[in-house]
């Protein structure tokens, strides 16, 4: 089965006049403008250099495998004017023909967004090619890499927010992809992928979300649930996750989290249980199941029961944030392991980070040093 099979295909609102999804409180229909806006620009550049040092291959810093990446990014959206809305969106990723990796970095571009949007009362419709984000499913979602859109899809997406405290959203999805990589979420099968989610927030400080995807000629089906409220100063969060394919073994997942702050000082513990069969509850390798991350589990890749703790921790300070995290798998034992701190200088969204990761058959570690910054306009 194509890993991009239970895709997710549900958001929890739309910006008006050709925006991103994003959540949005039901509102009363604003008066039609006297004439449609102008359009609205925006766009980014971002630069990442990354040193590893990977013992399994014998690597030494900074003279292997060291990845430099620059991304450009224009789009701009624009009222038409009744109710309609466009957006379109290119970028592209280079190496600036900077010899200091290997292999290089992928020289490419693409036609990452291109779409039409309809809004009429408390119902927004979304069509074409677009961003869909990780609000009511972690299935798979616009991953953001350096500015850029990592995936993006081909379909039309449905909300209404007529019920109060509720977003009910359906989806049709064609295709998935990147570039010129783009195709049909189910191989050759043109029919896609329905979905349909139902996210309520009527108990206070509690969100209720509800998700169920099918492929009809496939007979494949996947139900996710979560829910999240909070307990006076902690935060704590259930999921859970079950995948069926015809002909293929079943996936599902049970993960809970609790977090907290006290002065400035952020906690959170992630504990997850995942049994990986032959449907995949993710896109390209990346699940969303909380806490399965850090590399310890890589999607399909690792089929099979696993269970896998997650600590986090940050500190803000005034000029940014220190950040760190700990996972741990408990079949392989592999450990991984992240610190870093985010800043903001001259405009710029910058991040230094140090990962580990330890293989605890072979012993041999893992590790990059990274330095990012994202400007965006």
């Amino acid at each position: 089965m194509k890993k991009g099979l239970l895709l997710s295909v549900v958001a929890s609102g739309f910006i008006f006049a050709g925006g991103n999804i994003a959540p949005a409180a039901p509102v009363a229909p604003a008066a039609p403008a006297a004439a449609p806006a102008a359009c609205d620009f925006y766009g980014s550049i971002g630069a990442r250099y990354e040193a590893i040092k990977n013992e399994a291959k014998a690597n030494k810093w900074g003279k292997q495998d060291n990845t430099w990446k620059t991304t450009v990014v224009l789009g701009v959206n624009k009222n038409l004017g009744n109710g309609f809305g466009l957006g379109a969106e290119v970028a592209a990723t280079t190496g600036l023909g900077l010899k200091i990796t290997d292999p290089k970095t992928k020289e490419d571009a693409e036609l990452s967004q291109l779409f039409l949007t309809y809004k009429n009362g408390n119902t927004a419709v979304k069509a074409g090619r677009q961003a869909l984000p990780k609000s009511l499913s972690p299935w798979a979602w616009t991953d953001n890499t350096l500015g850029r859109l990592a995936t993006t899809f081909e379909g039309v997406v449905l909300v209404n927010t007529d019920v109060k405290d509720t977003t009910l959203v359906g989806a049709w999805i064609a295709k998935a992809g990147s570039g010129s990589s783009f195709g049909n979420v189910n191989g050759k099968n043109a029919k896609g992928l329905f979905a349909v989610a139902a996210q309520n927030k009527s108990v206070a400080n509690t969100t209720l979300t509800g998700t169920l995807y099918y492929i009809t000629e496939m007979k494949a089906k996947s139900v996710w649930l979560s829910a999240e409220t909070k307990a006076g100063s902690v935060d704590l969060g259930l999921q859970g996750a079950y995948a069926k394919a015809s002909g293929a073994t079943k996936s599902y997942a049970i993960s809970a989290y609790a977090k907290t702050s006290l002065n400035g000082l952020g906690l959170k513990l992630v504990a997850t249980h995942l049994d990986n069969g032959a449907t995949p509850l993710n896109l390209a390798g990346t699940s969303g199941v909380w806490g399965v991350g850090m590399g310890l589990v890589k999607g399909v890749e690792s089929a099979g029961k696993r269970n896998l703790i997650l600590l986090g921790a940050n500190y803000g300070l005034p000029s940014g944030k220190i950040y760190s995290n700990v996972g741990y798998e408990t079949k392989t034992k592999n450990i991984g392991a992240r610190v870093g701190y985010k800043f903001k200088v001259a405009g710029v969204n910058a991040k230094v980070e140090y990962r580990y990761r330890k293989d605890k058959a072979s012993g041999k570690k893992d590790q990059r040093v990274r330095v990012q910054g994202v400007y965006k306009f």
